[in-house]
């Protein structure tokens, strides 16, 4: 599961900055309608989101559109308006707080899109379209596996720190201790239920090179509690976060160590081994296969790294 690495967040009521994403290179841009975009250019956002995703801009790889909660009543026409365009991919739903959020939505896409939401679909078909969900407070967090299992377009959860503190009346600090239980939750319940994306927390900070340090350091953080991949709020965070979720160069070598090694094991009927004093067993070679497939979806060369260690053998 490759899943989506970073969500960059632009405003569907700026058609400067609509113009401006033709010529990034990132996973996902999230064309928003929701928080940045104030009420009385709501319209005018659905239009411009619409006009705009009529072609595809060639170095995005996912086109989204946070729409705004189905609580406020103004979900139907965000959908209504947004998925009549031709390159959409993704649907990002804010404030998920139960199921019945994500059904409302799986509804609404089946309607204005039957083509692509077949029960049995072609192969020539185009491919649904995928619903993230924003995870953004207390109830949610508890109910995280009625959410995961509410539709069958669900790719990924993505967790919202801001509205989540507020929600808990929460001070936000360096460390993020105070997230720890939700992030942990998130991270785990998508993984239970096999989404491909877990998009942690908005780094606030990130002028200058303590921002970008700060942003660095969340990214590690994020990786280590199983989160994929981050949400951005300026371009100048998009090259730190695809590199921290990038498979490195140390851990592909290891990976492909592993894999080599492996398979000389299996050959020879030994289900354990040891590498450079490690034991090594199917959780562990699970581990390797994970980085090796993630490295691949990267776009890195996992040929290369194979052919250097072609000789490795299980110690």
């Amino acid at each position: 599961m490759a899943g989506t690495q970073l969500v960059l967040r632009l405003p569907g009521s700026s058609q400067k900055m609509l113009d401006k994403s033709r010529n990034l290179k990132v996973d996902c841009v999230a064309y928003d309608l929701e928080d940045s975009v104030v009420p009385s250019k709501k319209s005018e956002a659905r239009g411009n989101i619409s006009r705009f995703l009529q072609t595809r801009s060639p170095g995005v790889t996912e086109n989204a559109v946070r729409i705004n909660a189905v609580n406020t009543g103004l979900a139907l026409d965000d959908l209504t308006a947004v998925l009549k365009a031709p390159s959409i991919d993704t649907i990002v739903v804010p404030k998920v707080n139960s199921s019945s959020d994500l059904e409302f939505v799986t509804d609404v896409i089946r309607h204005n899109l039957p083509e692509r939401h077949a029960e049995n679909p072609s192969k020539t078909s185009t491919p649904p379209i995928n619903v993230l969900a924003l995870v953004e407070s207390a109830r949610a967090v508890t109910d995280l596996g009625s959410i995961c299992k509410a539709s069958p377009y669900l790719s990924g959860l993505i967790f919202a720190a801001e509205d989540f503190a507020l929600d808990l009346s929460l001070t936000r600090t360096p460390s993020l201790l105070e997230f720890l239980f939700a992030r942990s939750a998130i991270a785990t319940a998508s993984r239970a239920y096999n989404l491909s994306s877990t998009i942690d927390l908005v780094c606030t900070s990130y002028k200058g090179a303590e921002g970008q340090q700060s942003l660095k350091d969340e990214c590690v953080g994020g990786k280590g509690l199983g989160f994929n991949g981050k949400q951005c709020i300026h371009p100048s965070q998009v090259e730190v976060v695809q590199k921290a979720f990038s498979p490195s160069d140390k851990e592909l070598h290891w990976a492909a160590r592993i894999r080599i090694a492996d398979q000389k094991a299996d050959r020879r009927g030994r289900g354990s081994w040891t590498l450079d004093g490690q034991m090594i067993d199917a959780p562990v070679v699970g581990k390797a296969q994970a980085i090796i497939r993630k490295a691949e979806a990267c776009g890195i060369d996992v040929t290369s790294a194979m052919e250097i260690w072609k000789d490795q053998e299980p110690e």
